[in-house]
C-alpha cells in the first residue's frame, strides 16, 4: 500500500523562484531514496475561514504564500528508510539556506483511504 507524506507551509511570496529552485533540487535526493513522486503547489486560491485555515495554520502573513505539498512513496516502510537515508544524504548539507521558516511547518505521514484515478 503507498504512503504519502504531506507539508503545508508559509513561503515569503518574493521567494517563489528560490522555493522552486530548492524543490527541484531536493526533488532527485527524494527519488534517490525511493520517492514516487513530489507535487509542490503554490497557493492560487487559498480562502480565508471563519474558524481555522491553512493560512491560519502555518500563520502566513499578508507577504507570505501558503504552499501544500506532497510525496507519495510506494510504502510506509520504504518512506521511513527513505526520509532517514534524504536527512543523511550529502546533497542535502549543500543546501544551507530553507527560503521559508520551517518551524511554521505542518507536516505529517498518511496512509491512503481512498485511491481512485480516471
Amino acid at each position: 500500500m503507498s504512503y504519502v507524506d504531506g507539508f503545508v507551509i508559509a513561503v515569503p511570496t518574493a521567494n517563489k523562484d528560490a522555493y522552486r529552485e530548492m524543490a527541484e533540487k531536493a526533488a532527485p535526493i527524494f527519488f534517490d531514496h525511493g520517492a514516487l513522486q513530489l507535487m509542490e503547489n503554490w497557493g492560487d486560491d487559498v480562502p480565508d475561514g471563519k474558524i481555522t485555515d491553512f493560512r491560519m495554520a502555518v500563520k502566513a502573513t499578508l507577504e507570505e504564500t501558503v504552499v501544500f505539498s506532497w510525496i507519495l512513496w510506494p510504502s510506509r516502510e520504504v518512506r521511513d528508510a527513505g526520509m532517514k537515508a534524504f536527512m543523511e544524504d550529502p546533497r542535502l548539507k549543500e543546501m544551507t539556506e530553507m527560503p521559508f521558516d520551517g518551524k511554521r511547518m505542518i507536516f505529517g505521514g498518511f496512509a491512503p483511504l481512498v485511491d481512485m484515478r480516471k
